[in-house]
């Protein structure tokens, strides 16, 4: 059951995390950039979409740490938890910052404060999104190195 559990694991990982990390990435500069509103729109929904997706990947982590007697070790308790920032990172910054960038200018800002205020949201932005990616980056290593793991990898 294991390996079972490790191969939907990676696969999730693989499949949800991976197209999140890069349309996020993609998001800000498209966000100022794109001559038309869809491709930072679906950019969007893509990352909102594979959040849900995303949701199977920790819990088949837990499951597969379950079957192979590791949930205690360090490892994979600290990989639980920057993956739960992680996720609070997506849920509480990113999406809401991309939803604020899609929002039309309101006329009563004035162009130059709005645009001032776009540019400032994209810039926040860009570096949660790198943080994120910074984090989704260090769960990977320690999925790989599993420090003190008697596996000899």
């Amino acid at each position: 059951m294991a390996k079972l559990f490790l191969s939907l694991h990676v696969l999730a990982a693989i499949l949800a995390i991976g197209p999140i990390t890069v349309a996020a990435s993609m998001f800000p500069r498209l966000a100022r950039t794109a001559p038309t509103p869809e491709t930072p729109a679906l950019l969007h929904k893509i990352c909102r979409s594979y959040a849900y997706v995303g949701a199977a990947v920790p819990v088949l982590g837990i499951a597969t740490g379950a079957a192979l007697g590791v949930l205690s070790d360090a490892w994979l308790v600290v990989s639980i938890v920057l993956t739960g920032v992680a996720a609070g990172v997506l849920v509480a910054v990113i999406l809401p910052g991309q939803s604020e960038l899609l929002e039309p200018l309101e006329g009563d800002e004035g162009a130059v404060s709005g645009e001032a205020k776009r540019r400032a949201v994209g810039a926040r932005l860009a570096m949660t999104t790198g943080v994120f990616n910074l984090l989704w980056a260090a769960v990977v290593v320690l999925m790989i190195v599993r420090p003190g793991s008697t596996t000899g990898a």
